[in-house]
């Protein structure tokens, strides 16, 4: 039976009723998020809290919005943030962005999300699975666009993405004004295709940094990139 939980440094995470479990993509992104003098945060599709936890286990000071449409993972990240030592950084809300966008009450320095990316995959039976995994809640155009309208003057979007979605990426992010300001391109091992694409999207035109990450330099040897990037959070690094 797999672990219902997955213990950090700092904080553990409960995953059990939640239709997406810890894993690299969540915990590459909280670690490769740049929250450096941010002081709002909202991540879109918590899930279990994981990238919440993360950002706040980093940044004192900064206040985030945790939000999940479903009910079973909200209640699992709520509980999640309630036993951490950074609960009183976090506030767990149980909604869309769509709802979030109609009775918009602040403007955030970052936003953040492990979005839902399979379109045309065959749909799990259970139908939290399905909102967690499929674009058919939350597509990416969707995502940037209503997120720009929640972004403070120097605010920027950080997200992860299979890499095939590089392209049309860019694309929404010329679409809207917005400007791709950091890239990273992961790597499984040496010899793999690229799998997955860290984009950061600003409203502010600066140098694009563009960089590349490889996780195991090989079979369950982790690189010393990626040791680096996230051995604040994992135990046996």
């Amino acid at each position: 039976m797999p672990n219902p939980y997955f213990k950090f440094k700092q904080f553990t995470v409960f995953h059990d009723r939640c239709a997406m479990k810890v894993g690299t993509d969540g915990v590459l992104l909280g670690a490769w998020t740049n929250i450096d003098n941010c002081e709002r945060a909202l991540d879109i599709g918590t899930g279990s809290g994981l990238i919440a936890l993360m950002m706040a286990q980093r940044n004192n000071k900064l206040s985030i919005d945790a939000i999940d449409i479903d009910n079973c993972a909200f209640e699992q990240a709520k509980d999640n943030i309630k036993l951490s030592p950074f609960a009183n950084q976090i506030d767990c809300i149980n909604n869309s962005l769509q709802e979030l966008q109609i009775r918009p009450s602040k403007k955030y320095d970052i936003i953040v999300s492990n979005p839902p990316f399979f379109i045309q995959s065959l749909k799990s039976p259970k139908q939290e699975r399905t909102i967690a995994r499929h674009t058919d809640t939350l597509s990416a155009e969707e995502l940037v666009r209503i997120s720009s309208t929640l972004l403070n003057r120097n605010g920027k979007i950080s997200v992860i993405y299979p890499f095939s979605y590089k392209n049309s990426l860019l694309n929404i992010a010329k679409e809207y004004n917005l400007f791709v300001t950091r890239i990273t391109t992961v790597y499984p091992t040496p010899t793999s295709l690229p799998k997955r694409i860290l984009m950061e999207i600003s409203n502010m035109a600066t140098p694009l940094v563009e960089s590349e990450l490889i996780i195991e330099k090989e079979r369950h040897i982790y690189s010393d990139a990626f040791i680096e990037l996230v051995k604040d959070y994992y135990l046996k690094m």
